[in-house]
């Protein structure tokens, strides 16, 4: 595969090159004749970007999409008599199935290449969702709970009991089956019990990730329980590989969290669409926080990452209070490189470059909303929709091309 005559954003830092010629071999870039850089368009062309990666899905309930409107978050989403459990245990295997390969076959019209999803339904869920990425090309990091809760209220609010001997052989099969473990909140299981699964998934190589400050309740129950908030609690007990949403993070919380050194997943558009507070992205960014974007709930959001770029580009100039900040490379790289400072940046590192994989986006910037951009990467946070995606490439393989 030779791209001639193109710009690409290359490096880290996403920098737009006017390239003469690209070439790929079996998956990975093996020449970039690289020429002076393109900050503004005289004439349309090709640009090629990093593939997207969107860091929080839950794409388990893609097969309702908007089932969501009209509830609460606790309605809508928690276990087990939310909406999405009740559907999801009646709707029938094929025709799930289905419903999340057709979302990752959008993902990949989007520039989506990988996405890392919270995952209902124990190992069975997981085997679902593992078909449907073989099935579109879109890779599955999939992130597994168990199906239904291991403790009542009583043992939660006591917080001795380790894990009940028929979870622990369900928590065996879900690291087998899965790429790590994740739970909806730190408050859905005792302290013994995230020790365990702690122990495990670091023997095991797996991964960990958990929902953290969606709502002030999330802080306040765990407060009342153990006298640390949920975030604290996460970190000591779990030690997670990413915390999502941290929407009403106070300035000690973030604080917390850029000392871990743990990445944050933001989701805005799915925060706004339950009538949560935003969250605080210019706070995280000036922390110094390496922030990821997800998209979050299929029944909640199309999994358009262009749409979130766009969204979280406003949301944090509206933070900042000014036109300046921040830069639109920053929002960017939610995305793309920041994915690189994680455990999977090897597979994912969100940069073009010699010797680095195959893995990007093609745009159709001679359209006539995009071919006088005066800023590209700009215009590629908010002009650019999935119809202006030319092809999504994944180690060299296309999985989507208009």
């Amino acid at each position: 595969m030779i791209y001639q005559n193109c710009i690409a954003l290359l490096g880290d830092d996403l920098e737009p090159h006017f390239c003469k010629r690209i070439e790929i071999e079996d998956g990975v870039i093996v020449g970039i004749d690289a020429g002076e850089r393109v900050s503004r368009l005289t004439e349309g062309m090709c640009v090629l970007i990093p593939g997207l990666v969107n860091a929080h899905t839950h794409m388990g309930d893609a097969a309702f999409p908007d089932g969501a409107t009209g509830l609460s978050l606790e309605a809508a989403f928690f276990r087990p008599n939310g909406f999405k459990y009740r559907e999801l245990a009646k709707l029938p295997e094929a025709e799930h199935l289905a419903a999340v390969a057709d979302a990752l076959a959008y993902m990949a019209g989007s520039g989506t290449v990988a996405h890392i999803d919270f995952r209902e339904q124990g190992a069975l869920g997981a085997r679902l969702l593992r078909t449907a990425s073989a099935q579109t090309g879109v890779s599955s990091i999939i992130l597994s709970q168990f199906t239904d809760s291991p403790f009542d209220m009583t043992e939660l609010e006591a917080n001795a009991a380790g894990l009940p001997e028929q979870h622990r052989k369900e928590l065996l099969s879900l690291v087998e089956e899965s790429d790590g473990f994740c739970e909806s909140t730190i408050n859905d299981l005792t302290d013994p019990a995230w020790h365990e699964i702690h122990q495990l998934t670091r023997a095991t190589g797996k991964a960990r990730a958990i929902h953290c400050l969606e709502n002030e309740g999330y802080r306040e129950l765990s407060l009342k329980r153990t006298k640390m908030g949920d975030l604290a609690r996460a970190i000591k007990n779990f030690s997670p590989d990413l915390v999502v949403h941290m929407t009403v993070a106070n300035k000690e919380e973030i604080a917390i969290l850029a000392d871990s050194g743990i990445s944050a997943v933001i989701n805005p558009r799915a925060n706004a669409n339950l009538g949560l507070p935003l969250p605080p992205v210019a706070a995280l960014l000036d922390a110094g926080v390496n922030v990821l974007l997800g998209t979050d709930n299929g029944m909640l959001n199309s999994p358009n990452l262009f749409a979130e770029l766009d969204f979280t580009y406003k949301l944090a100039k509206s933070q900042y209070g000014d036109a300046v900040r921040p830069d639109p490379v920053t929002i960017l790289k939610m995305a793309t490189s920041n994915l690189g400072k994680t455990r999977w940046g090897s597979q994912f590192p969100g940069r073009l470059e010699v010797g680095g994989p195959a893995t990007f986006v093609e745009l159709d910037f001679k359209q006539k909303h995009l071919c006088r951009s005066a800023h590209l990467v700009a215009s590629i946070l908010t002009r650019v929709t999935p119809a202006d995606v030319l092809r999504t490439v994944r180690d060299g393989r296309t999985i989507y091309q208009r």
